[in-house]
């Protein structure tokens, strides 16, 4: 093999370790992707969304890493989430599992839920109709579609059973280091409130915040239906903020 060959083939090998590098670097340290499964976190996270997720917000863990090696203890450079950040998490029970969920309380605090109302610390949480006609909310019952407040976070939720396990609960106190979660669709979320599935998730097991969408795909619409495809790309949610 010649001297030039020799050069072309060093550098491909350079550009390929690089980029494998970077993309290692970024992933494990500023932005991961993620795509949302279920309807969990509807109506502000579709079937077929794909976010990023800041995985400095929090600080590192050894689920911050791919493989989760275990070479961290607890978390480096560790910052404290607050009450209403959407956040990716590994499930309790089953760490190779991804979760997504809304931090309702933190460590400390108490929670339960009455008549669908939660209250933290014993104070109910803000909640008032939500009234629009954007697309993707039109398809539910008005009365069903709600704006939640906590501090100084507001997003939309859907309570489309008044009468669901999760509406009236028992009190949660949360244990130190760790965190309690809930789904935006809080009748189709299994989350902390079902201790024995999810329970309350340790401060180790935060990935990242939810930041912002870059691609969106219906997938109940087939790749092959070319005809339909200004229907499956939902093109308005690209760089949609997560709230």
């Amino acid at each position: 093999m010649d001297e030039k060959k020799k050069n072309i083939i060093k550098d491909n090998l350079r550009t390929i370790i690089s980029a494998i590098l970077i993309a290692f670097f970024i992933r494990t340290f500023l932005l991961q992707p993620f795509t949302i499964p279920s309807g969990s976190m509807l109506p502000n996270l579709l079937v077929g969304d794909y976010l990023f997720v800041s995985k400095y917000s929090y600080g590192y863990s050894k689920y911050s890493i791919p493989f989760s090696p275990n070479i961290i203890s607890g978390r480096l450079f560790g910052r404290e989430p607050t009450r209403g950040d959407v956040a990716v998490f590994r499930l309790p029970k089953d760490t190779s599992i991804d979760y997504i969920k809304r931090i309702i309380g933190l460590p400390g605090d108490t929670v339960k839920v009455l008549k669908g109302v939660v209250y933290v610390n014993n104070r109910p949480l803000d909640q008032s109709l939500f009234e629009t006609d954007y697309k993707y909310y039109k398809y539910y019952n008005p009365d069903k579609v709600l704006i939640e407040s906590i501090e100084d976070k507001s997003y939309v939720t859907l309570n489309l059973d008044s009468e669901s396990i999760g509406d009236n609960t028992g009190t949660y106190i949360v244990p130190k280091n760790h965190y309690f979660m809930m789904g935006d669709n809080r009748d189709n979320s299994l989350d902390s409130r079902f201790i024995e599935q999810v329970g309350y998730v340790p401060y180790e097991n935060l990935i990242g915040r939810a930041e912002f969408l870059f691609f969106s795909s219906d997938r109940s619409i087939p790749l092959w239906k070319i005809w339909q495809w200004h229907k499956k790309y939902r093109l308005d949610r690209v760089f949609k903020k997560i709230r």
